[in-house]
């Protein structure tokens, strides 16, 4: 599987590269069957900040917060259903089938599943898997603190085809280069 380097300098890239890959997915096909996407990263790493940018791009404009009590935050006010799952918090791969997770991803739209480790064995294989990685450290340079890189695999078809879209998409902000993919 060929990886893919964005860098993300800052947490507006990071919401700029969620609202891309947003505008790259193909809705018909969410509003058909699910897309997948495994979020991974240490704490702090920006997987929530990440879909909250996804999230902005399919136009939803309140909160996003970390569903780690909650396990599950729905969003079904959109045009398609989108789900955001933190496995933070799973011991055991036998809680996705105990939650029930499983039927609701073998659904339609979008799946995000921060901390898919967790559940190792039980998710089934990402159509993308996003790696958020830290590469500022506090202290250092000022206005470095939230840079990161993310890494992007593809694991299926649909997911190579999201990548050669997103390729296409501009930035949202074009008065501000955005992150792009590079090989």
């Amino acid at each position: 599987m060929q990886e893919h380097i964005a860098p993300l300098p800052d947490e507006a890239a990071t919401l700029q590269w969620g609202a891309r890959l947003a505008a790259a997915l193909d809705r018909q096909r969410l509003a058909e069957q699910g897309f997948v996407v495994h979020l991974s990263g240490d704490l702090g790493a920006g997987k929530t900040t990440l879909v909250r940018g996804i999230l902005r791009g399919f136009g939803h404009s309140g909160a996003v917060k970390s569903p780690s009590f909650a396990l599950l935050e729905p969003y079904n006010s959109l045009r398609i259903p989108i789900y955001h799952f933190d496995l933070y918090r799973f011991s055991s791969p036998d809680q996705w089938f105990d939650a029930g997770f499983d039927e609701i991803i073998a659904g339609p739209g979008l799946m995000l599943l921060e901390w898919p480790e967790q559940a190792a064995g039980a998710l089934p294989i990402p159509d993308l898997h996003l790696r958020l990685q830290p590469v500022g450290v506090p202290g250092d340079e000022p206005g470095t603190e939230d840079a990161r890189t993310l890494a992007i695999r593809a694991g299926t078809a649909a997911g190579r085809q999201c990548l050669s879209d997103l390729s296409q998409v501009a930035p949202p902000d074009t008065a501000r280069p955005g992150p792009s993919l590079a090989s």
